[in-house]
């Protein structure tokens, strides 16, 4: 597939843009179809939607409001209410509006603040706030901002009101972009090589974003999946294309032809990325087991960007790279090949030195990096999930300000009423045991109809604090049963504290369930109980250190004003759920690229500990500039001005960098030195069950060998290798040495360059004896038989100025 991409790379081209822009055509027109409702079944919150929505059908839904305040006299003075009064008419009459409860009215005497200077409507939508149309909320903002001015201050808060308050979208995305731009031009030193992922990022991203758009209008999708499918849309489509674009400019600086180099990396890295972006899939498929029905769409659309993004990746990219050629690497480096011709592909620098200091000391490196996640987990021990309120917009936003003037003049709990809906007429007991109840401040009781009767009951305390869910508690638990009531309570903090219950009550089985399925993949891919059991567990020890890491900020409000949000408060509910089914599939990504490699080595030579400091020299400095990419792509969102966006942006990029710049680069391989050869055990019985599926096979001239088999009778002799360290006589590695190994008769049959760490690796098509010669100025030669029977064989060389062996 990929040498018939490059072949045909203005078709490929082509199609690609034709889709791209055919969806983008037919999503335009059709517009969008959003359905932001989500329903929690067996909850007290939605049993008490359900008699609202049955006796109130102009009233079932979430209850905004209008606040005004003047500077001088009162709100009841005629100039004021000559205004105000027309307003509220005129927004009471607006299609998708159910009722306009204002403070003129006879029972209004109660939303006049004491000092008589603020007053509050409140506006209830014939819908839950996230299903009312824009449109509709975007006249009641209008309607009633018309009538300012004056001394009249006039402000709009709720659920509702938030969505219109919402900044202009692309600005993260850019910044995003930008940002990944700057990582991508000094990793490649190459434009177009930096513009290729991308590229890629934005088809994958495009398309993904049309087709879901398309998709809301046949099934349930909520508005959230857009956001969450440009960011992983674009961490994931970058980062494929970064890996194969990395190993398609090492094929060219080998010396191979450009279109067998890009056959070679897609054959390669390609195969990884195939894997990787499954892993996602399938780590976001796991929100599927928590039975939260409007998580179903954000599963059909994140999964679809992250497909869409890997089929850019193996068939768009090949044809991108059959288009720029050689130019694909920096004009120093097409010069240095013209020049001196291909170079060998070896870590060298602070790849190779890190590489070795861990299995140097990979006790104290394990011992350090558990320190460090241990102790940013440590406030994951308060979170606490569950809703949000305006306090947390940008003080500018005319729900931030409403927010302000309700809690300067009627207390916090104004900015999230709740609702005490009673199956039946109120009795006097019931609403005179909740007015006394501590914790509320006011008590409204809407004329009953078709049977059912509703509270409006205000708290003392915010949306978010603690002792508002306290006050749920006591009203469900103990108030309305002691007063013989068949009542429930709702409201959008209601349904909020519901759902985040729901969630703390499902998240165990949706963590088990990832985890499940990630060991399951990896014990396929690298034939080892071990290795999986090990990612296992470095997943849930940065899941854990990222939420601390949540928690710190955003709960406990460390550095949350350097973010430019307000107050502190709990983390959302529904981040969980999202960040890890993200975080799961991500961090699967790159162990996948870590492990492949190491387990590559292993097949070839059986020394883990060469496996290991190899794998993670070769691989570790593309791993950090995929995380770095991500870590400023996600950190971007913050920039959105949306508290939630900020919250998955930041909680994201600190996964991502403690994943790849602690545990992968550190931990993990520190951990492996540790354990030595049982990270490769597999149990026969199980090994002769599990199907083979091959992560990254050989290269083409790299000399991998097959993974070894139980020989079958007239079999031909099973391959092996010759590997060890060159050194000097005083013991330091020797870089750069040519190791050939030849036949008897002379033949060569293969030839290396040791690395930075003196590390050789040579394959052997058969048991025998053969002549194996090593080479290095200022050290002269050294040469002398080996014998390999069955294994491989292990065999250092010790180079001395000016030595030099014959051999007959």
């Amino acid at each position: 597939m990929a040498r018939w991409c490059y072949r045909h790379r203005l078709v490929v081209v082509l199609l690609w843009v034709g889709a791209l822009l055919g969806l983008g055509t037919a999503a335009s027109g059709a517009g969008t179809n959003y359905a932001n409702v989500f329903s929690l079944p067996d909850t007290d919150s939605k049993r008490a939607y359900d008699l609202m929505e049955k006796a109130f059908p102009e009233r079932a839904g979430d209850t905004d409001t209008v606040v005004w305040k003047v500077e001088d006299g009162s709100v009841r003075d005629a100039s004021v209410r000559s205004r105000m009064e027309p307003a509220l008419a005129a927004i009471g009459r607006m299609e998708g509006v159910g009722e306009v409860a204002g403070p003129y009215g006879p029972q209004g005497a109660a939303q006049v603040s004491r000092d008589g200077r603020t007053a509050y409507a409140q506006v209830t939508f014939a819908e839950q706030a996230d299903a009312v149309p824009k449109e509709i909320v975007e006249d009641v903002v209008g309607t009633a901002q018309d009538a300012a001015g004056d001394g009249l201050q006039v402000e709009l808060g709720g659920q509702a009101i938030t969505r219109v308050q919402e900044p202009p979208t692309g600005t993260a995305e850019l910044v995003g972009v930008l940002a990944a731009a700057v990582v991508l031009f000094v990793a490649f030193g190459s434009l177009l090589a930096m513009l290729l992922p991308i590229v890629i990022a934005v088809f994958g991203v495009g398309t993904g974003l049309f087709g879901t758009q398309l998709i809301s209008h046949v099934t349930n999708v909520p508005e959230l999946a857009s956001l969450l499918s440009t960011l992983i849309g674009l961490g994931v489509g970058i980062d494929y294309a970064l890996f194969i674009v990395t190993r398609h400019r090492r094929g060219i600086l080998r010396g191979d032809d450009p279109e067998e180099a890009a056959v070679t990396a897609l054959n390669t890295s390609g195969r990884a990325v195939l894997f990787a972006g499954g892993t996602v899939c399938i780590a976001l498929a796991g929100m599927l087991v928590t039975n939260l029905r409007f998580l179903d769409g954000v599963v059909i659309g994140t999964s679809l960007t992250v497909v869409l993004s890997v089929l850019a990746a193996v068939t768009l990219l090949p044809a991108l790279l059959g288009l720029l050629g050689h130019r694909v690497l920096s004009r120093r480096q097409r010069r240095a090949l013209a020049a001196r011709g291909p170079e060998k592909d070896r870590p060298t620098g602070l790849a190779a030195r890190w590489a070795a200091g861990v299995e140097r000391r990979p006790r104290s490196t394990a011992v350090l990096a558990v320190v460090l996640m241990a102790a940013l987990a440590v406030p994951l021990l308060s979170l606490r999930l569950g809703t949000v309120d305006q306090g947390n917009d940008e003080a500018s936003t005319t729900t931030r300000k409403a927010y302000d003037l309700l809690a300067e003049g009627f207390g916090p709990g104004f900015n999230g009423p709740l609702q005490v809906v009673v199956d039946g007429e109120a009795s006097n007991s019931l609403v005179t045991a909740v007015e006394r109840t501590e914790g509320v401040a006011r008590v409204a009781s809407l004329p009953p109809a078709n049977g059912v009767t509703v509270l409006q009951v205000v708290p003392a305390t915010s949306p978010q604090d603690e002792r508002t869910d306290r006050l749920i508690d006591v009203l469900r638990e103990d108030v309305i049963p002691e007063a013989g009531a068949r009542a429930h309570v709702g409201g959008v903090t209601a349904v909020s504290k519901d759902f985040a219950s729901v969630t703390g009550d499902r998240l165990p089985l949706f963590i088990g369930t990832i985890i499940g399925l990630g060991f399951l993949l990896l014990l396929l891919a690298f034939r080892s109980l071990v290795v999986p059991l090990t990612a296992a567990v470095m997943n849930l020890l940065a899941a854990a250190a990222s939420f601390g890491v949540l928690v710190a900020i955003f709960q406990w409000g460390w550095g949350l004003d350097l973010l430019g949000f307000g107050r502190e408060g709990p983390i959302a509910a529904f981040l969980p759920i999202i960040m890890l089914s993200l975080l799961f599939g991500l961090s699967m990504d790159y162990q996948v690229f870590l492990v492949s490699r190491m387990h590559e080595e292993w097949v070839h030579t059986r020394d883990n500990a060469r496996a290991v400091r190899v794998g993670l020299a070769e691989t570790s400095r593309v791993i950090n500039s995929a995380a770095l990419i991500m870590v400023c792509v996600f950190l971007a969102f913050v920039l959105s001005g949306d508290y939630a966006a900020g919250m998955a942006g930041v909680g994201l990029a600190a996964a991502v960098a403690l994943d790849a710049f602690i545990l992968r680069t550190a931990l993990v391989p520190a951990v492996m030195h540790l354990i030595g050869k049982a990270n490769w055990w597999l149990p026969a019985g199980l090994e002769k069950r599990l199907p083979h599926l091959a992560v990254e096979p050989k290269e083409d001239g790299t000399g991998a060998l097959p993974a070894p088999r139980a020989p079958d009778e007239g079999d031909a002799p099973a391959a092996s290798a010759v590997h060890g360290f060159v050194r000097t006589v005083d013991g330091d590695p020797v870089d750069g040495a040519a190791v050939t190994l030849l036949t008897s008769g002379g033949r060569q049959v293969d030839r290396v360059v040791s690395l930075a760490d003196g590390s050789y690796i040579v394959s052997v098509p058969s048991p025998g004896t053969y002549l194996l010669s090593v080479r290095a100025a200022p050290y002269g030669s050294r040469a002398g038989q080996v014998t390999v029977l069955g294994g491989p064989l292990v065999h250092d060389v010790e180079l001395a100025p000016g030595e030099v062996d014959a051999v007959s």
